[in-house]
């Protein structure tokens, strides 16, 4: 089995881990980040992919489409309710910009390596500083409407 394989399989077993860091209390609030992330992702993906700005050369469902699915519909997903359950609601600005900034420089740092050195994403007319804007914005709009959603309550 080629690397690129184990690599997805191991983005799944880490996204499993992770959703363990989700408190019980809440989960709901988890849950609405995971399908506000999911559908940005799955919409801005397709784009992408379609316009020739990335490539994904190893990915699971080749035959169906041609984004990441292990990204776009799992990964980024769970680390986007991760980001919304763990967020510093009631510390300054500037923590809450460092929080924004942290989470978009790993997923962007740990994306630039993948393509670097594996088969799994192939930058064609894209580059690591448009993934961070793009994460920024997605984690911005999914934040608002999960403050927005939540407020009605």
């Amino acid at each position: 089995m080629r690397v690129e394989y184990w690599i997805l399989l191991s983005v799944y077993a880490v996204a499993i881990g992770i959703l363990c860091f989700v408190p019980k209390r809440k989960i709901r609030l988890g849950v609405v980040a995971f399908l506000t992330e999911h559908v940005i992702t799955f919409l801005i993906g397709l784009v992408v992919v379609e316009l020739d700005l990335i490539e994904y050369p190893v990915r699971l469902f080749a035959s169906v489409n041609r984004t990441s699915f292990t990204y776009e519909q799992f990964a980024l997903p769970v680390v986007s309710a991760l980001f919304m359950v763990w967020y510093p609601n009631d510390r300054s600005k500037l923590h809450q910009f460092g929080y924004y900034a942290a989470y978009c420089s790993v997923l962007t740092v740990l994306e630039v390596v993948l393509e670097t050195y594996t088969d799994l994403i192939e930058y064609i007319h894209w580059e690591g500083y448009v993934t961070w804007i793009t994460l920024w914005i997605s984690f911005y709009i999914t934040r608002r409407l999960c403050v927005w959603f939540f407020s009605k309550a």
